[in-house]
Order: structure tokens, then sequence, then C-alpha cells
């Protein structure tokens, strides 16, 4: 059985509250779980957000439970396991269609220009 330490919603529709849980990795996002370990508020301010009872994170983590992206970030802050920084530097580049119309305005505009030049 492969365990994941993840985020289970609980709140209400545009007020969302998240439990920290570990579930079998089968589990619904929402459904069965065996503990839950702490909670997410994102409605707070950045130092009330996160609560954790350590411990059980501790324990479960030494057990083999796997933490999503998001739960590692919370674990990460709260130095209970390293995370590796990402770098994705293609996410900056505009895509496909925005480049070719850049270089549309690029070309119009010093075709605009050559005229006025002469």
């Amino acid at each position: 059985m492969s365990l994941k330490i993840r985020l289970a919603r609980a709140g209400t529709t545009k007020r969302p509250y998240y439990h920290v849980v570990i579930a079998d990795a089968r589990s619904p996002r929402d459904g069965r779980f065996i503990e839950k370990v702490g909670t997410y508020d994102p409605k707070l301010e950045d130092d009330k957000r996160v609560t954790l009872v350590t411990e059980r994170v501790q324990h479960w983590l030494s057990v083999g439970a796997q933490p999503t992206d998001r739960v590692l970030r919370f674990l990460d802050k709260a130095g209970l396991k390293t995370r590796a920084p990402r770098n994705n530097p293609e996410r900056a580049k505009p895509g496909k269609k925005a480049t070719e119309r850049a270089e549309a305005r690029a070309k119009a505009a010093a075709d605009a220009a050559a005229p006025a030049a002469e």
C-alpha cells in the first residue's frame, strides 16, 4: 500500500479549507484517509495558514509516506523535509502564436519606418 501525505478539501463553495491527511494513493481526494495530521487555511495570513502535528508527520515520513508537491512545500517551510528548488526557464517564454504576432508587429513597424527614413 503506497501512502501519500496530501490535501483533502473541506471548505464550502468559494471558501476553501484543507486537511493535511495520510491516505492510500488509490483513495479519492476527499474520501477515505488514515489520519489527519494538519490543516491548511489559505484565507489566513502567511504565518497562520498551515498547522501540522510534526511528530505524526515525521512518523509517517519514516514509514515511507510520500508528500505531494504542495504538502512538500509546507514540510520544507516547517523544516521537516527538504524540497529542491525548481527552475523552468521555458515557462517565461511566450508561446508560438505570441511570437508570430510579435514578429509580425516588428516587421510592420520596420516597413512603416522605412519610407519615413527616405
